[in-house]
């Protein structure tokens, strides 16, 4: 008991606090009544779920793997510690185990996402959609940040000219030439931007926009950057080739972008389908595998028994180190 206070004690106002906290806890009556056990039980709930918030906004979070998409760097069903400190704190934006959206204020980061960093972010929304429908955290690699020129030949990734590798552990899928020919001639009508016929295999070349980026807008590419403009916050008609109801020629980017890829190249959805990641809205960099098993399948709807999924866990993953 004396060494908690000393530790209180030497921190300072907060400790201060914490100390009169636990001294009024010590000190109350303990509960007698029923009555008076419910309200004891829900007052250490709604502090507990105050605590996991703040620390979820500030500094650690945990996030589930909910596709394959980056595998085998991490697999669907995995639950990884995620760094949020690292990119900039925020105040809590969502309620723990409810999943509900709160309004948040970020602080600015310690450092900027850069390329080959694994990020955790707020999903954007569709290719074509200006809000998502739901509030979302997705995972996947930072290939190319703010100013870079991006390009994918044949599968391959260069960034300013120079081939980006890939990471260590990264996947193709095992399609025959035919089967890879039919999926990247479907892929022309998914990409981002619309109306560029971009595929997986074949990309840009595209410059992510960078804060102070004055993009042209023509009457040929205005539908391309209409819902990039509208994201940031304008009105946009691109019938009318016009921004907050004016004629526009041009565009000033107010924010800094990134581009994520999955490492299960062929089997991501990613900013090739949806377009660019706002560097604020990177929350974190997962840092270890804490839990692994089979996740349900959420194409087909199969879902398993709690017994099928304890013989699924992936023992050997638990303490991966995810880079």
């Amino acid at each position: 008991m004396a060494l908690i206070e000393s530790l209180y004690q030497r921190m300072g106002g907060f400790g201060a606090f914490m100390l009169k906290r636990r001294q009024a806890r010590l000190d109350a009556p303990k509960p007698e009544t029923l009555g008076e056990h419910l309200i004891a039980w829900v007052k250490t709930i709604v502090w507990s779920l105050t605590v996991v918030t703040i620390i979820n906004g500030l500094a650690l979070a945990s996030f589930v793997v909910p596709t394959g998409s980056m595998e085998s760097t991490v697999l669907a069903g995995e639950f990884l510690f995620v760094n949020k400190f690292i990119y900039g704190p925020s105040t809590p934006q969502i309620i723990p185990f409810l999943n509900q959206p709160l309004p948040y204020y970020k602080l600015p980061p310690v450092i900027a996402p850069k390329q080959g960093d694994v990020i955790v972010f707020v999903f954007p929304g569709n290719r074509d959609v200006i809000t998502p429908t739901a509030f979302e955290y997705y995972l996947k690699r930072c290939v190319a940040t703010a100013g870079d020129v991006l390009q994918i030949k044949g599968g391959r990734v260069f960034v300013n000219g120079n081939e980006y590798a890939l990471p260590e552990n990264a996947q193709f899928m095992g399609w025959t030439p035919e089967q890879r020919t039919m999926v990247c001639d479907a892929d022309r009508e998914a990409t981002f931007p619309i109306g560029k016929g971009y595929t997986r295999d074949d990309y840009g070349p595209i410059r992510i926009p960078k804060e102070g980026d004055v993009i042209a807008l023509t009457p040929e590419n205005f539908r391309e950057w209409a819902v990039f403009i509208a994201r940031e916050g304008h009105t946009v008609d691109a019938a009318m080739g016009t921004i907050d109801g004016k004629p526009a020629t041009s565009y000033t980017v107010k924010r800094d972008y990134v581009f994520g890829m999955g490492d299960n190249r062929d089997n991501s959805l990613d900013s090739r389908f949806w377009g660019f990641i706002p560097e604020e809205d990177v929350v974190g960099t997962p840092m270890i595998v804490y839990w692994s098993w089979a996740p349900n399948d959420p194409v087909y709807g199969t879902r398993m028994t709690f017994a099928q999924r304890l013989k699924s866990i992936r023992w050997s993953r638990f303490g991966t180190i995810i880079h």
